[in-house]
């Protein structure tokens, strides 16, 4: 068995040079620059964190700058699933077909995509900007109908749009694998 790339990071150049599908290598790519933001932004969420909560001794404190971690982690796996699943099939030798390369990489895709979704969900229909209320925008236009089921997606429960997502990602695998 030849070793074609060291760990998570060694996956993404790996996986572009040996797939065969085009839609996949665009996916390697993208999925790259959405982690790299995801990272960045969830690891400013924590600096920012810190930085509120600097003065006050440990305890629950602590508890929800490890939450911000294990979410980060949570929403980043399933955009590297397909990268990893694909680059050790093709390291091990497996027989790894366009098929299911593009079906990983559309299911993927609409992981993304469902990330974003999940924000347009979980926002309230009021909130506090810069000490003034702001009221979330009417949906309008052609995807206005979408706009309004998401916004018709209880707040506590748009984590479930993500999720929907990542399982999609693992149903792609199962069947076209």
């Amino acid at each position: 068995m030849a070793s074609g790339y060291d760990g998570v990071f060694g996956a993404f150049p790996y996986a572009l040079r040996s797939s065969e599908s085009r839609l996949f290598k665009c996916y390697v790519v993208a999925s790259a620059l959405a982690i790299g933001l995801i990272t960045l932004l969830v690891g400013i969420a924590v600096v920012v964190l810190i930085g509120q909560s600097a003065a006050v001794p440990g305890g629950s404190l602590t508890l929800s700058r490890a939450f911000y971690i294990v979410v980060g982690l949570l929403v980043v796996l399933p955009a590297i699933a397909p990268v990893l699943i694909v680059a050790r099939r093709r390291r091990r030798g497996e027989e790894s077909s366009t098929r299911h390369e593009a079906a990983l990489s559309v299911a993927g895709f609409v992981f993304l995509l469902s990330l974003y979704l999940g924000l347009v969900a979980s926002m309230p229909e009021t909130f506090a900007l810069d000490g003034e209320t702001v009221t979330r925008p009417t949906p309008s236009g052609a995807f206005a109908p979408v706009i309004a089921a998401l916004y018709a997606v209880p707040p506590v429960l748009s984590w479930s749009v993500p999720l929907a997502g990542a399982a999609l990602v693992a149903l792609a695998h199962r069947i076209f694998g």
